[in-house]
């Protein structure tokens, strides 16, 4: 095992004390090829250049010496110091951190960060990456090859967002540049990149006490008072049921909600809230009017469709979860197809259920069916005011990551 692992964070300016006496003791030197070409490495130490940072782990635990690894940037920052501190190279990691390339490009985009989302984008998370880009009004996405800008670009259709686009920071070849979102991919990129993703409507011009967005109003499944009154309430859109419907659904961070028949806004609002990238759909322009209304009400984002499902579903980028409102089976049919991980939607009356229930199982859903009851009391006499009954259809994909 190395007798020390040291890694170094570089990101363009002369290396500290500290990191050039590491490094001129170093008998094994990991880092990319820009970093093997730095003059201060030992002229005897053996080189490895970083691909697979699993890879030069299994080396620099097998290594008898000191080794130092170089990464661009703060290496603790989704860097390379997570793979090394895992336990089965048993490396002990000191750490000689540099600005972190987020930090730089914001830096040079004179920009503040502590109201940024950050997010890694590969190939296998491009999509995800691009959902929170749908979702939030500030985004830092740190680039790889397959998924850069122009990726980024294509799969925002749609959505207008402006790009700041920071190439080979800390180099002499660093380079900024500004585009929009549909004319990313008409340009080339060079590697590494950090692009960022900006706009919507902002919620607050201040943070307060904590990075990200702001915590929303305490609750959720908020009553109809927050959303207008029960005048704007239709049929299946009841606190109760759609608190039901967001606990089988658990939108998240990273995925793409489908609300068809989005009525009031009131689920796509919440959906939202949870971080979640929205798509709201309705053939009524005044319920995209009361949803667009919602969701600046609470400082979120989603986007608006207009139009009758199942047709207008086909354009639309690949959906996580999906809440249909209205359509009845044929909608939920057309909507399996599409194979999100989980569906979730109401029906009147049981032969309706059945169904949407059968349709689903024979999708290859895990179908589950609750009748749910509500009754609201005028607490001042204890007298009933309203009672709604309606059947709850869930389906789950079982081949479908949780």
């Amino acid at each position: 095992m190395a007798d020390r692992v040291t890694v170094i964070g570089w990101d363009g300016t002369p290396l500290t004390a500290a990191a050039r006496s590491a490094l001129g003791a170093a008998t094994l030197v990991a880092g990319a090829a820009h970093h093997l070409a730095l003059d201060e490495l030992p002229a005897r130490a053996e080189r490895i250049r970083l691909g697979s940072v699993g890879l030069a782990a299994r080396r620099i635990a097998a290594h008898r010496g000191t080794a130092v690894v170089l990464a661009d940037g703060d290496p603790g920052f989704f860097g390379v110091v997570r793979t090394l501190r895992a336990p089965e190279f048993g490396l002990e990691v000191e750490v000689v951190p540099a600005v972190s390339s987020v930090a730089q490009a914001f830096a040079r985009a004179g920009m503040p960060w502590d109201d940024a989302e950050v997010v890694v984008a590969h190939r296998r998370t491009l999509r995800r990456a691009v959902n929170v880009c749908r979702a939030h009004t500030k985004v830092a996405v740190l680039t790889s090859p397959g998924a850069g800008p122009a990726e980024l670009g294509l799969l925002l259709q749609g959505v207008h967002r402006t790009f700041v686009i920071c190439e080979e920071l800390g180099t002499e070849r660093e380079q900024v540049s500004v585009v929009t979102s549909d004319n990313a991919a008409d340009h080339s990129w060079r590697d590494p990149n950090v692009v960022i993703v900006i706009g919507g409507a902002a919620a607050s011009a201040d943070t307060g006490w904590i990075m990200g967005r702001e915590p929303g109003p305490r609750g959720w499944a908020l009553p109809a008072a927050e959303y207008g009154g029960d005048i704007w309430l239709g049929e299946g859109e009841s606190d109760r049921l759609r608190a039901a419907q967001l606990a089988r659904l658990g939108p998240r961070v990273g995925d793409l909600v489908w609300d068809i028949g989005c009525g009031s806004g009131a689920f796509t609002a919440e959906a939202a809230r949870f971080g979640a990238a929205v798509i709201a759909v309705d053939r009524d322009p005044d319920a995209l009017g009361r949803t667009t209304a919602a969701v600046r009400r609470f400082g979120v984002q989603a986007q608006t469709v207009h139009g009758v499902a199942p047709h207008i579903l086909e354009d639309l980028p690949e959906p996580d979860v999906v809440r249909v409102g209205g359509g009845g089976a044929a909608v939920v049919s057309a909507v399996a197809d599409r194979r999100p991980e989980r569906i979730v939607t109401h029906a009147a009356t049981r032969d309706a259920a059945e169904l949407i229930g059968r349709d689903l199982s024979e999708h290859g859903y895990a179908v589950e069916c609750a009748l749910l009851q509500s009754v609201e009391l005028d607490t001042r006499a204890w007298r009933e005011e309203k009672r709604t009954v309606v059947f709850l259809l869930s389906g789950r994909l079982p081949d479908r990551s949780p």
